[in-house]
């Protein structure tokens, strides 16, 4: 058994559960260990937690710098577009990662509550310095309307979430459609477009 296996078999079952409804116990039977053994990889429960949120914020910055790197070279609203569309639809995450943040997020642990929401606000830095660009560089073309960076961002992130969130209760087509709609709206709101 690697240190790699029990974070996933952690991970399956965080995903799951949630972290107060998973003993160590069960975790190591996922893993094929006795539950002391889990104790030479990790202090507690806590830190084998806090390793597999670990694990997930690196795979989203992983998938953010390969996003960025599509971006290169389209328009402010075809990248703003682009980055609404494929972090809604996975938070730049395995199904099994966007599971477990999506309920880590919701419903964390009392006890790690700020400190989880400390290392996810790090992890965002990355998207909201490309947004706060992307919002500067739109106004300095004379697409966008004249509005605070910040608070465009914190419109776009009310959009995103929202859109994360329609996925689980949609069909694929309708939140397809249901981003399109929404995207069309919020772009006339924010560009100097006339129709």
């Amino acid at each position: 058994m690697s240190f790699t296996t029990l974070k996933e078999a952690a991970l399956r079952l965080f995903a799951a559960g949630g972290y107060d409804a998973v003993p160590l116990s069960e975790i190591a039977r996922e893993a094929g260990i006795k539950t002391p053994s889990i104790y030479s990889h990790f202090k507690s429960k806590d830190d084998l937690f806090l390793a597999v949120f670990e694990d997930c914020l690196q795979e989203h910055s992983r998938r953010m710098r390969a996003l960025l790197g599509r971006l290169e070279g389209r328009t402010v609203e075809e990248q703003l577009f682009t980055i609404l569309r494929d972090v809604s639809r996975t938070y730049l995450l395995s199904d099994e990662g966007m599971t477990f943040l999506k309920r880590t997020m919701l419903f964390p642990p009392l006890s790690l509550q700020e400190t989880l929401r400390g290392r996810f606000a790090a992890t965002e830095q990355e998207l909201n310095a490309l947004l706060l660009r992307l919002f500067l560089r739109g106004m300095e073309e004379g697409i966008l309307r004249p509005e605070a960076p910040e608070d465009l961002a914190a419109s776009f992130y009310c959009m995103l979430d929202g859109s994360f969130l329609q996925q689980f209760y949609y069909q694929p087509d309708e939140y397809a459609h249901r981003i399109e709609a929404v995207w069309r709206i919020y772009w006339k709101g924010i560009s100097t477009a006339k129709e």
